[in-house]
């Protein structure tokens, strides 16, 4: 079947935060995508809305079943049914696991520039983020591994948030770097939490490898957080799963999202997820090819008409990081200057701590036609740019 990327929906006045902007506007920061979802997934929530009675739901066991095929399927990947529990949130579980685990002054570990709502669930609950930033070295990020394991030795440090895909450079971890984690968190006593929200997302030549995938996980303290609503475009549907291989430690953070009251589903989350898991592989699939073209497109328009930008990002996520330290060293000021230049919309890589201040984050998962009209008014932006801060010296 084919599928239809290429029209621009009309999002404005419909309570969309992304296109919450002014007329001239094009919003090219949030991680939500302007293409239609898979229609199996809305056929699948009209079905439901046409029995007309919406009462509180549960979470039945095909929900479950459909998410350890698509593991099997498209990882290779075996979960157990008893390790899995329905969420309404990656973040809001992922806040609730920091408080479940951790205590008040304790450190939690994360690899800067990374999602930066983790700085959120970290202090907004009296806890510090403890940051070992990752070495950018020729447009390429690595983890420090030296100064990892020292960071996980403190004794304050209880918890590592990892990102895979990492969100905002792009970047799959592989196998060994995972197990070389786990093996790191396992001998300081850290338990490891992985956002995996844009596991499906990985368009190019890299692999992801879920955290679930490692062998002999029963005796780790290790979590994984996964969901639709990136891949399929359905965050609205407020639907995620927490994967725990290890009883212990999953009777503990079960307690806390039960108590946190995040357990309940919608009254579309189940069934969209499910149409998502197990009738959209071939949109998804679609998407993929699109997303490939759009990166390759954006790619060849940068470095032909702005090639002082340099993009840095993996073949994962639909988020092209830009490194504009050609440009400034300060990407909020730049942000805004580009937002009122041209009303392009891109995110500023300082949220995002580390070196975020040389980056801008910019949104490629839109018809091309779009994505065409944001990089020209990218590329005027920074050519504006340019000129006014020459002058000014």
């Amino acid at each position: 079947m084919e599928y239809d990327f290429t029209t621009i929906i009309p999002r404005r006045q419909t309570n969309s935060v992304k296109w919450n902007v002014d007329e001239n506007e094009l919003p090219m920061s949030l991680a939500d995508m302007d293409f239609a979802v898979a229609p199996e997934i809305v056929t699948a929530m009209k079905e439901k809305l046409d029995l007309g009675v919406f009462g509180y739901e549960i979470v039945p066991d095909t929900y479950y079943e459909a998410l350890i095929n698509w593991f099997q399927g498209q990882h290779h990947t075996k979960l157990e049914k008893s390790w899995l529990m329905f969420v309404n949130g990656v973040i809001p579980a992922l806040s609730s696991i920091v408080r479940s685990v951790t205590n008040v002054g304790d450190s939690i570990l994360v690899q800067a520039p990374v999602y930066d709502i983790f700085y959120h669930s970290i202090e907004n609950n009296g806890r510090h983020t403890l940051t070992s930033d990752l070495v950018y070295q020729n447009y390429h990020y690595e983890i420090d591994w030296t100064d990892l394991a020292a960071k996980l030795a403190q004794p304050l440090t209880t918890m590592m948030i990892l990102c895979n895909p990492h969100n905002p450079v792009g970047k799959t971890w592989t196998k060994a770097e995972l197990e070389r984690l786990v093996k790191l968190c396992t001998k300081y006593h850290v338990k490891l939490v992985s956002d995996e929200i844009h596991g499906d997302l990985v368009w190019g030549q890299e692999e992801y490898i879920p955290l679930a995938a490692l062998a002999n996980l029963a005796d780790k303290e290790v979590v994984s957080l996964t969901s639709p609503s990136k891949a399929f475009n359905v965050a609205a549907l407020h639907a995620a799963t927490v994967i725990i291989p290890n009883e212990n430690l999953r009777n503990q953070i079960s307690r806390g999202l039960n108590n946190d009251e995040l357990t309940e589903p919608n009254l579309l989350a189940i069934p969209g997820s499910i149409a998502a898991y197990t009738k959209a592989d071939e949109w998804l699939n679609g998407l993929k090819k699109q997303l490939t073209a759009n990166y390759y497109l954006a790619e060849k328009f940068i470095m032909a008409n702005i090639p002082e930008v340099k993009i840095t990002s993996g073949q994962a996520t639909y988020l092209m990081w830009l490194d504009v330290s050609a440009y400034t060293n300060d990407s909020q000021a730049l942000a805004d200057f580009i937002r009122r230049k041209t009303g392009l919309v891109v995110a500023a890589g300082a949220v995002y701590r580390g070196n975020g201040s040389n980056f801008l984050r910019l949104n490629f998962a839109c018809p091309s036609q779009m994505l065409l009209d944001g990089l020209q008014r990218l590329q005027v932006s920074l050519t504006e740019f340019k000129k006014e801060k020459n002058y000014g010296n």
